[in-house]
Formats: C-alpha cells, sequence, structure tokens
C-alpha cells in the first residue's frame, strides 16, 4: 500500500466522521420531549401523546386549550372582542373585582347607583357591565348615600345635578362600540368609578399573543442546538484538515501492499 492510498483513505475517514455527525443533529431533534408529554416533529410542531388538542392553542374568544383538549383558565372576561383594557380607571375602586357583568341579550340592562362600597353607598352595582351596541341601560338611585350623579369621563352622557331618588332613573342608548368610564362627581375621590363596554371593537389587554392569530416560531431544544454547535465545529475541523492533507500531503513512511 502506498503513502498515496494511506492519505486517500484518511481523508475518506475524516469526511465520512463529519457526515455522520451531522446526520445525527436532526435525529436528536425529533426526539426530544415537549413540555405537555408529546413528541416534537422535525418541523417543530408538537403532538400531544393523549389525543388532545397541543397547549396552549388560543382561540377567538381568549380561551387556551390545554393538553387534554379541554379549555383552560384564560377566558376573557367580557368581551366578544377579549379582556377590556380600562388603563387603571378602576384602580381603588373599593367593589370592582375584575369582573364585567356581561348585559348583552338582556331586554332592560340596569346599574344601581349608591350600593355599598368604598366605605358606604358609594358604589355602581355593578361597577363594569358589558352592553350591545344599540342597547339603552339604565341607571337607577337606590337612594342611598346621596347626593349622586352619572357623568361620563368624556361627557358622552350625563345625567344633570347631583341629586336623590328625584334624579333617576337616568337612561342612555349607545350607538358606539367602545369603552365609556364614568363617574359620580360628589363621590369620585372615595372611588365612585364605573364603566360601560359596549360591542365588540373596544380596547383590550395584550396578552402577549402578537396579535398574528398564526402558529409562533418552534423553539429549538437545547439539546439540539448544543449538538448542532458541535457538529458544525467538527464539520469545520475535518474540512480544515482535509485541505492541508490534500495540499501538503502526509508522511506515513512506505507500506506494502498486501
Amino acid at each position: 500500500m502506498t503513502r498515496e492510498t494511506t492519505r486517500r483513505a484518511f481523508v475518506t475517514g475524516l469526511a465520512g466522521a463529519g457526515a455522520a455527525g451531522a446526520a445525527a443533529t436532526p435525529a436528536v431533534a425529533q426526539e426530544t420531549e415537549t413540555d405537555d408529554g408529546g413528541t416534537a416533529t422535525g418541523n417543530g410542531t408538537a403532538t400531544a401523546t393523549d389525543g388532545g388538542t397541543a397547549a396552549g392553542t388560543a382561540t377567538g374568544e381568549g380561551t387556551a386549550a390545554g393538553g387534554d383538549g379541554t379549555p383552560g383558565d384564560g377566558t376573557a372576561g367580557g368581551g366578544g372582542g377579549g379582556q377590556p383594557d380600562f388603563d387603571g380607571w378602576f384602580e381603588g375602586v373599593g367593589n370592582y373585582t375584575g369582573e364585567v357583568v356581561d348585559l348583552r341579550g338582556e331586554s332592560d340592562p340596569e346599574v344601581q347607583v349608591g350600593t355599598e362600597a368604598n366605605g358606604g353607598a358609594f358604589g355602581f352595582g355593578p361597577p363594569a357591565v358589558h352592553v350591545e351596541n344599540g342597547a339603552t341601560l339604565t341607571w337607577t338611585w337606590t337612594g342611598e348615600g346621596c347626593p349622586h350623579n352619572v357623568v361620563e369621563d368624556e361627557e358622552v352622557f350625563d345625567s344633570g345635578e347631583p341629586g336623590c331618588e328625584g334624579a333617576s332613573p337616568f337612561e342612555y342608548t349607545f350607538e358606539e362600540d367602545g369603552i365609556y368610564p364614568y363617574v359620580c362627581e360628589p363621590h369620585v375621590q372615595l372611588g365612585m368609578k364605573g364603566a360601560v363596554v359596549v360591542g365588540t371593537d373596544y380596547p383590550t389587554v395584550d396578552t402577549g399573543g402578537g396579535g398574528g392569530g398564526g402558529p409562533g416560531i418552534p423553539e429549538v431544544p437545547d439539546a439540539a442546538r448544543t449538538l448542532g454547535v458541535a457538529t458544525g465545529v467538527a464539520m469545520a475541523a475535518t474540512l480544515g484538515l482535509t485541505y492541508l492533507f490534500i495540499k501538503y500531503g502526509g508522511d506515513y513512511g512506505e507500506f506494502e501492499e498486501a
């Protein structure tokens, strides 16, 4: 066996080792388990092992589906368009719990004025409601904690001077979608605030979904990423050594052919 034959065999072995390392990378990526117990396929799509929907899929109503195919806890309260964004309006309002009471479909939607809240009869009940576009909402005074009035933050509607049962009831018909925050002027400093969500076109809380509605870019598992880097380094070293041996050759001594 000549030195040229030996050199050719050595270079071929190096190239074969680099190709084997590169082929191992997708195999490891395919076998990496996902968090929900499924297996990540070659295109990055997670498949649930229990036959359910892949975890984290969001519906148009803001509901997240769990790995077993049942709805999660992400249902957005009070809106066909998602969780209404009140932009801090209800800070310091004692009777606001985060719930938006759905009055859509009610023939006579109503809010009580002067319910027990904020240290006395200084609340709207309920403070946040959702009505349909075109609905007529009625505010009815309880007779407690007077005088009260109902004034929208930008004066879209105004019940007039503060009063008691004589000022009741007050009605307003909503003809545009949106969020309408309002106050009782004599007791606004105590936290007597409310808001009306109308229709489906209104500001919503950003939940980080990106708003695109499509699947996100799959994350490469750490094991596959590490192996990919190592394979790249090995292939670079193989190519470098191949170049050196082809250009300069190697002296291994004389070998007898078998």
